[in-house]
């Protein structure tokens, strides 16, 4: 059993930038940030199956592969990489790649990384606020320049760069071509309404991704039988014994959480391990009195657990 704030992991990329407001006040001292890792606030907990992130992209990520279950297990690995964007801010202009225009051979896939063209057959797609697009192992994919989108995936950080826009990182073309499935992405399910409130966004063999929306001063138990990863993207709420606002989350598993909507409501994201969304996720309570969760609402106080700066990482994400 678990409820519990989370901790936040920062992770500098060259792609990343130094402005994450409203989405976090984390300091940066100049270096682009390009990632924010909700983790579990006692670093010795079993390892969850699950990450959610935060990304921030002043410039295009590479263009790039996850492996899936059998062959990241036959490099060693513990599992794939399948992964569910969720857009929160773009500019006009930004555009995200999911899987090719057409099909190719491995060898026109290995000549397309070689002479840059690699670009000309990935399928892009504006990407606009509240766009969810799903990216299933083995699909050829890329992130550009001008996002803010929360990505909940298989705890993996496996990647296969294949294109990098000229900087001077290791490509992994080989292992690259081996991962992907060189064609067109597979058709994604439409967002669907499941009630008032719940927005079922991707429903995976390895995670069901959900938005809930509630009413300002509104009261809810959130029922989480497995592995549960929360992040609030509008509003405010008191979560369980902790205040939350914009970017901040918590975990739970195994067991029940009270939701108190503030005075501005509250939309979040909820992510779970699971294959298909749970009936039972959310159940309304009576409403909250004005002097718990309404117009007495206070903007969030740190969490105990979140005292001092956020733990910088490093790790090879590109």
């Amino acid at each position: 059993m678990a409820l519990e704030q989370t901790r936040v992991q920062i992770v500098p990329k060259p792609w990343g930038s130094t402005d994450l407001l409203p989405w976090s006040e984390a300091g940066h001292d100049g270096v682009a940030i390009g990632e924010l890792w909700f983790q579990r606030r006692d670093p010795a907990a079993p390892e969850p199956a699950l990450l959610l992130k935060l990304l921030f992209t002043q410039d295009a990520l590479s263009i790039q592969v996850h492996p899936d279950d059998a062959l990241a297990q036959a490099l060693g690995q513990a599992h794939g990489k399948t992964e569910a964007w969720y857009i929160l801010a773009a500019t006009p202009e930004a555009m995200v790649g999911v899987g090719l225009t057409s099909v190719l051979t491995s060898e026109q896939l290995r000549c397309a990384i070689a002479d840059g063209s690699i670009t000309e057959h990935l399928q892009w797609r504006k990407a606009v606020k509240d766009d969810v697009i799903f990216v299933p192992a083995g699909t050829i994919h890329a992130i550009g320049a001008g996002l803010v989108l929360a990505e909940i995936q298989q705890r993996s950080d496996t990647t296969f760069r294949l294109f990098d826009h000229g900087r001077a990182r290791e490509l992994h073309i080989e292992r690259g071509v081996a991962a992907a499935h060189a064609g067109p992405a597979e058709n994604q399910a439409p967002p669907e309404r499941l009630s008032d409130t719940r927005t079922l966004l991707v429903a995976s063999p390895y995670f069901v991704l959900e938005r809930l929306d509630l009413a300002a001063g509104s009261a809810w138990e959130l029922d989480a039988r497995h592995e549960t990863w929360l992040v609030v993207i509008a509003g405010n709420a008191q979560l369980g014994p902790s205040q939350a606002g914009v970017g901040e989350g918590c975990f739970i598993e195994a067991q029940t959480m009270r939701i108190e909507a503030g005075r501005d409501g509250l939309t979040c994201l909820v992510a779970y391990e699971a294959a298909k969304p749970s009936h039972d996720l959310l159940r309304a309570l009576a409403a909250s009195a004005p002097a718990s969760g309404n117009a007495a609402f206070q903007p969030p106080l740190p969490h105990p657990a979140l005292a001092g700066p956020p733990i910088p990482v490093t790790e090879a994400r590109p």
